[in-house]
């Protein structure tokens, strides 16, 4: 499918978050795949999530902020701040925990295992 779609403006479904990913506040999340391969594996898309702090087990993931303020803890690496115009890059297996300040909506290609 061949399409184009306006990011700031486009319409995201809720995606729950498990309880015990959520270290502190009410962090809500919403997403919407706009495409994956034949296989599942591969997925590009959209994500936001409000402010809070939450932990994750990442996959291979470049992603590029497009609204909002992050800091990104990778356990036994670095600290990433990150906020609008930002590209990033996390590797399978990463835990992470994220501590969003301001509501943040991201475009996505990852692979998941």
């Amino acid at each position: 499918m061949t399409f184009v779609l306006h990011v700031p403006d486009a319409e995201l479904e809720p995606e729950p978050l498990d309880p015990a990913q959520i270290v502190s506040g009410t962090p809500e999340v919403t997403g919407r795949v706009l495409w994956s391969s034949p296989d599942g594996r591969e997925l590009r898309g959209l994500w936001q999530i409000t402010p809070g702090v939450v932990t994750d087990t990442e996959a291979d993931e470049l992603f590029v902020v497009l609204s909002g303020r992050a800091t990104i803890e990778v356990e036994g690496g670095p600290t990433l701040e990150v906020g609008p115009g930002d590209a990033a890059v996390l590797r399978a297996g990463d835990r992470t925990t994220w501590t969003v300040h301001e509501t943040l909506r991201k475009a996505y290609a990852l692979t998941v295992a």
